[in-house]
């Protein structure tokens, strides 16, 4: 028979975007929810544990979807153009490991991880394995959704490394057919997504974002190969032009949208389209560490002139009605773990907290096609569930200290837990007492 448990809470948001409930409750049956309500409207079962916190808020479990787990992040490494020549994948696989677990930590229960290539190739296997790890219940961390890079040569993905490095000749494809193949290659690997590119990027360099990356051919049979599969397929765009070369191929998710158009706004919310803006990867805090971890002055300069244009973008695609949905292009920086930042950029630039709040449950669950498990607080739907101190519907940023986040539950299962008397965690060193892989 499944444990049965109740928490009572002084506030809850169930992810729906309506009022805040006040004296709430959420009943459990092993990994999923039965019933959530007002105290006075729930019965809660006689043979149920009764978790009481007045003082806290529940929400559902936040969502990362555009991130890169195994990426240098400056929390772990000093620099990551040395970094790149010597750590071994092995060891930045369990790089992927611990950072997971650092987002984990901070109540981001589930994450779309959008892709790694090292100067050994893909990292698609090391990825998958993660995730199957964290599975199979041999380490604990968030649900991954893996996205595998099917990208050309010499797109933007690929210059993520020098342009003097080797390079592994798998690890990119030329044409429709061979993109297919590497589709193909990808969703064979175990891959959930694929993730390719429809014009350049900010963080690389000597490469404006302005550049198509794909012909519409190659767009269309990576998307048209992921759907026959039953897959997704999300596609890195900075420009108009992408955006429509993206809507054409079938794009499940846009990701960055630097630079708009009210007309491809129109058509994203036409075709319903969520986008993924990844603003935090554009504030003058990540440009700032990214001046000290070996990013050239090219891209730096870059990312401060597209800065803007991002901003007014999310705020016109804010206004036109585009369903979006958070993620930070966490990698290199900033602060693994420190996703929740992200809302805040959000509600700077217009949002509500709650709307805010909103990309993180409900929109991102849609998106990655898993609203009927997560996303929201309600009956049937699996137990992630957040218990905050303080109230992010009135103060977004209550989301970003660590202590905030009392409780961390992932289907039905307490895995972090801070309140009084308790000290339990996923990961068990102090923060911040590990040394720089490359210092």
């Amino acid at each position: 028979m499944s444990k049965i448990m109740a928490i009572k809470v002084g506030k809850l948001i169930d992810g729906n975007g309506g009022p805040v409930l006040d004296n709430g409750v959420i009943v459990i049956e092993g990994d999923r929810i039965t019933a959530v309500g007002a105290q006075s409207d729930i019965q809660v079962p006689p043979d149920a544990e009764v978790v009481e916190e007045p003082g806290l808020t529940a929400m559902p479990g936040m969502m990362d979807v555009h991130l890169h787990i195994g990426q240098f992040n400056n929390l772990t490494f000093r620099n990551y153009r040395v970094a790149q020549y010597e750590i071994s994948p092995e060891l930045q696989q369990l790089y992927m490991l611990f950072h997971s677990q650092l987002c984990f930590e901070r109540g981001f229960t589930t994450l779309r991880d959008e892709g790694l290539m090292s100067t050994r190739g893909l990292l698609t296997d090391h990825t998958i394995a993660v995730r199957d790890s964290i599975n199979l219940g041999i380490f604990p961390g968030p649900r991954l959704v893996v996205a595998a890079f099917t990208v050309g040569t010499g797109s933007h993905l690929d210059l993520i490394h020098p342009r003097a490095a080797l390079r592994d000749p798998d690890a990119t494809a030329d044409g429709a057919d061979e993109m297919r193949k590497l589709a193909r290659q990808n969703l064979l690997r175990g891959a959930d997504w694929l993730k390719t590119c429809a014009s350049g990027g900010g963080g690389t360099d000597k490469e404006s974002p302005k550049v198509r990356n794909h012909t519409q051919e190659e767009l269309d049979a990576v998307c048209d190969e992921a759907h026959a599969q039953h897959s997704y397929c999300s596609i890195h765009c900075f420009t108009p032009e992408s955006q429509k070369m993206a809507i054409k191929a079938g794009a499940d998710t846009i990701e960055h949208m630097v630079f708009h158009s009210d007309e491809m706004n129109e058509e994203i919310v036409k075709h319903g389209i969520p986008v993924c803006p990844t603003l935090l990867h554009r504030t003058d805090r990540a440009i700032e560490i990214r001046s000290g971890t070996g990013t050239s002055q090219f891209t730096l300069d870059k990312m401060k002139k597209i800065q803007p244009f991002t901003y007014e973008t999310f705020q016109a695609m804010h206004k036109a009605g585009v369903k979006i949905i958070m993620g930070t292009d966490m990698g290199q920086e900033p602060d693994m773990g420190s996703n929740a930042l992200e809302l805040e950029v959000y509600v700077q630039l217009g949002m509500t907290p709650m709307e805010a709040i909103l990309t993180t449950t409900r929109n991102a669950a849609e998106a990655l096609h898993m609203e009927k498990d997560i996303g929201t607080l309600d009956a049937g739907k699996l137990a992630d569930i957040l218990l905050i101190d303080g109230n992010p519907a009135e103060d977004i940023t209550v989301l970003q200290p660590r202590e905030n986040i009392k409780v961390v539950m992932k289907d039905g299962k307490i895995f972090v837990d801070r309140r009084n008397g308790k000290d339990k965690s996923v990961i068990n060193v102090d923060y911040g007492s590990w040394q720089l892989a490359d210092g």
